[in-house]
């Protein structure tokens, strides 16, 4: 499971990256996905950390 940890992390890294450029492009749809996406692969990043551990 540590590789899906990595894979969720790196997708939540580009979703904040997302989020900031549909913010500075004032985006409504894209700020709209962007903050979905950030949260639900947030949380799945955080709760696999949590399950199973940091990958090392």
């Amino acid at each position: 499971m540590n590789g899906l940890t990595i894979i969720l992390a790196l997708v939540t890294i580009l979703s904040v990256i997302g989020t900031i450029t549909s913010f500075k492009e004032k985006n409504i749809m894209g700020i709209f996905f962007a903050i979905a996406t950030l949260g639900v692969f947030g949380w799945f990043t955080v709760m696999t950390i949590v399950f199973d551990g940091y990958p090392h």
